[in-house]
């Protein structure tokens, strides 16, 4: 496969790298160690998408969604998800004025840039739908009236793969509308060296790198970015082979296969470059996939088995040459 790694059509794209090294730094600045994850959250930012992040408590989570408001020059709100949460708790409210004669709408923490979704499983079925719809949607409805929420709009949601207890599973028709699925993990043992010399004071915020406007740039330049056929044909072969295989109950949908399109366009402005690598899917797929399949036996970590799986078909795949 030939690809042209400048033309007239790449022009456009040119400053795109530079503004996205600029946000990744600066949230890195504060995020530390864990520069993958920024990535990939810079990825669903831009290709307009949402991000589940499964995992223990204190490994960062909030401090990750706080700098990349702060970073993106966007407004931060942290939803604490409980089993009372009612669905105008988070959308918004009418107020009837103080005349009695007619009613004011009173936005809920939905309205920002950037909406930590804390542990999302705590809250019933009901919340969960209005927060997914608002997520899909872009708007939120209140008494037959529509709301725009902010742009760019992003929601990353929490949830502890370990402790079901009292909780609402989302269904699988649910966690499909996350583009990305990741986990942090603990720090290395110098960062974690690094956090614990810094103590517990709360992390200044951080000067912003962009604004949401330049944000909403990027994500139109996504468009752009372009796919040869053969990595296309790569993208779409992969999907295929999970509604085949003996390992998969359920493979991808075909929004699966359009959200790993999307995503690495993505990654490649991310990474400086106008077109699509294969190595692009190959680092996408796992996290992009593992969430919208269903593996025929699924043992130890919840999800470990779709993410092996999906790994597995990586390295039976060959990419195109």
């Amino acid at each position: 496969m030939r690809v042209e790694s400048a033309d007239r059509d790449a022009e456009p794209l040119v400053a795109a790298g530079e503004l996205l090294t600029r946000l990744a730094t600066r949230v890195q600045q504060v995020v530390r160690g864990k520069d993958d994850v920024v990535e990939l959250c810079i990825v669903a930012i831009i290709a307009g998408g949402h991000v589940l992040l499964e995992d223990v408590p204190g490994v960062g989570k909030t401090t990750l969604a706080m700098a990349l408001a702060d970073a993106m020059g966007g407004s931060f709100r942290r939803i604490q998800h409980t089993s009372d949460l009612l669905p105008g708790d988070i959308t918004g409210v009418n107020i009837l004025a103080p005349d009695g004669t007619s009613f004011s709408f009173r936005p809920g923490p939905l309205f920002a840039n950037v909406v930590l979704a804390d542990e999302i499983n705590r809250a019933t079925p009901k919340t969960q739908s209005a927060l997914l719809e608002a997520m899909n949607e872009r708007r939120v409805t209140v008494d037959g009236v529509s709301h725009v929420l902010p742009a760019p709009f992003t929601v990353l949601a929490t949830q502890n793969p370990h402790d079901y207890h009292g909780t609402f599973p989302l269904p699988d028709s649910q966690l499909d509308r996350f583009l990305i699925r990741l986990t942090m993990g603990y720090p290395d043992r110098e960062h974690e060296r690094e956090i614990l010399r810094r103590g517990t004071a709360h992390p200044v915020p951080l000067l912003p790198a962009l604004g949401p406007d330049k944000i909403l740039g990027l994500a139109r330049a996504v468009d752009q970015v372009r796919v040869h056929p053969d990595v296309e044909d790569y993208i779409l072969e992969l999907v295929r082979r999970t509604r085949g295989d003996a390992r998969f109950v359920r493979g991808a949908s075909t929004r699966g296969a359009e959200a790993l399109y999307r995503a690495c366009r993505a990654l490649a402005l991310v990474r400086d470059r106008s077109f699509v690598i294969p190595e692009d899917v190959r680092a996408l797929a796992v996290a992009v996939l593992a969430h919208r399949v269903l593996p025929r036996a699924e043992t130890g970590r919840p999800g470990q088995a779709a993410r092996t799986a999906v790994r597995e078909l990586l390295w039976e795949l060959p990419p195109p040459g």
